[in-house]
């Protein structure tokens, strides 16, 4: 790319901002012209609800995008937006620009990795080159490897590795602002505004009540928030009633902020001694981990288990299964502390860090459903879905993953209730049918006094499920399930 193209085209897909955008960056330094575009594509879209909270996120973020592309370059400028088949719709777009180079960030999930196949296809049958780079990771693909050269499969040396690596050059920003008089003013004919929801042929939902502000303003607020609040993170972050994460898992997920923004936040206030900011730091880590498994093993993208044998297992797939399962889906499994969570899901697209691992658990090791099952229903319902961490917790806590102990990560919903939400404030807010009991007994009802439970108004069976299985008798039967792997080793 020495010689420079007279015009070109930016794609954006998880990189929804100007700040720190390397495909953004490359494009204004190598064009005289630069055009930006985001396509709603149907590819996708057509298998959403027509209520989900990150279409309306998304297109929340566009508008600001669009307004922020103008103020920074001509008037006339900002986003076109394209509502079609991405692989369609990127080579046209490309074609009646007359641009020469399509810009994008990297994306390794499997359906992104074929899509992008079939716009590199297209681009090049009419001369269009599609250069695409690093953005949404500090280290990606075969960046941190292990001394023998193949890929990490635990964290541990995988976050050590990184480390060692990590330095001023991998978290500096692209300096956009630079460049910016090389924007271009759209044509006449594709100045229209972003689409409305309607439009896209979409309802809207209730992410303007839930207070998440989309687009960079929003990801700034929270993230000056969190700054605040980060020296205390290490202690906060397992209470799921107290204000203790970042809360931009959804900001990561869309490119609303830079990876290396927070990085490099996180990694100077590490080395400032800092130990909240250090265990941010780590779960920063984990997420590149989780990005370079899904890159590096195949088959995890195939929807298989990272450690193949336990593929073996036999999980509960008849009506039982699927009573077990719909009744978790709900909220309704007679575990406060698991519905709670799962209602939190429903309601908000959002779910504690801390609880994903708790009802992960519960389903895969307390009802012996199949974590496909979860991993499918969380990518459904949570608005920060991002298939590799996605799988990479599901796997966790089925234990078929990285870092997997199956014979001791076994979650104990109740005690994790008593440890996590000792006064069960999180569970009076999701469980309000609960709300009477006291912060001992909420934990539990179904071992509450009969006076007590007429006194708080819970009718086990009526008002409130009595368990749908026992812990105790449902951890050895799990142990009992995952044998099997133990035989197939053998």
């Amino acid at each position: 790319m020495d010689t420079p193209f007279p015009i070109g085209l930016v794609w954006l897909r998880r990189d929804l901002r100007v700040h720190d955008n390397a495909a953004l960056y490359h494009a204004l330094k190598h064009c005289r012209q630069v055009h930006v575009a985001f396509v709603f594509d149907t590819t996708i879209l057509d298998a959403l609800p027509r209520a989900d909270r990150r279409v309306e996120f998304i297109r929340e973020s566009l508008v600001e995008l669009d307004t922020r592309l103008r103020e920074l370059g001509h008037p006339d400028g900002g986003l076109i937006v394209r509502h079609g088949m991405a692989e369609h719709e990127v080579p046209a777009l490309a074609r009646q620009l007359g641009a020469l180079a399509v810009f994008a960030s990297h994306d390794d999930e499997p359906h992104a990795q074929l899509r992008d196949g079939k716009v590199r296809g297209h681009l090049a049958e009419h001369g269009i080159a599609l250069h695409t780079c690093k953005d949404h990771v500090i280290f990606e693909r075969q960046e941190v490897m292990t001394q023998s050269g193949t890929a990490f499969s635990v964290f541990t040396p995988y976050k050590n590795a990184w480390l060692r690596k990590v330095n001023d050059f991998y978290l500096k920003a692209y300096p956009v602002e630079r460049h910016v008089a090389h924007l271009a003013p759209r044509p006449e004919a594709m100045r229209q505004p972003v689409p409305r929801l309607s439009d896209l042929d979409f309802e809207t939902t209730n992410l303007t009540d839930l207070h998440i502000p989309a687009g960079e303003s929003g990801a700034h607020t929270l993230l000056a928030d969190f700054l605040h609040r980060i020296d205390a993170y290490g202690q906060r972050r397992d209470f799921p009633a107290v204000k203790g994460p970042s809360y931009l898992s959804v900001h990561l997920r869309f490119g609303t902020v830079s990876i290396r923004q927070l990085a490099r936040e996180a990694h100077a206030r590490m080395i400032a001694g800092s130990e909240g900011a250090a265990v941010w730091l780590s779960e920063l880590i984990w997420r590149d981990f989780y990005v370079q498994v899904l890159a590096n093993f195949a088959h995890v993208g195939a929807g298989e288990s990272f450690k193949r044998e336990y593929d073996a297992i036999h999980w509960d797939h008849g009506p039982h299964g699927h009573k077990l399962f719909e009744a978790w889906c709900q909220g309704r499994t007679g575990y406060p502390l698991v519905d709670a969570a799962m209602r939190q899901l429903n309601q908000t697209g959002y779910m504690h860090n801390r609880l994903r691992m708790v009802v992960a658990s519960f389903l895969c090791k307390d009802l012996g459903v199949d974590w496909r099952w979860g991993e499918k229903y969380f990518a459904t319902h949570l608005s920060d879905f991002d298939l590799s961490a996605n799988n990479g917790g599901w796997q966790w806590a089925s234990s078929s993953g990285c870092d997997a102990q199956p014979y001791f990560r076994i979650f104990n919903p109740v005690s994790q209730s008593e440890k996590f939400d000792a006064e069960g404030k999180f569970i009076r807010r999701y469980v309000p049918e609960l709300a009477a009991l006291s912060g001992k007994s909420i934990h539990a009802p179904w071992l509450v006094g009969e006076l007590e439970l007429q006194a708080a108004g819970v009718d086990l069976g009526k008002t409130y499920p009595r368990p749908i299985v026992n812990h105790a008798e449902a951890r050895e039967k799990t142990l009992e399930r995952y044998a099997v792997v133990k035989k197939k080793a053998a």
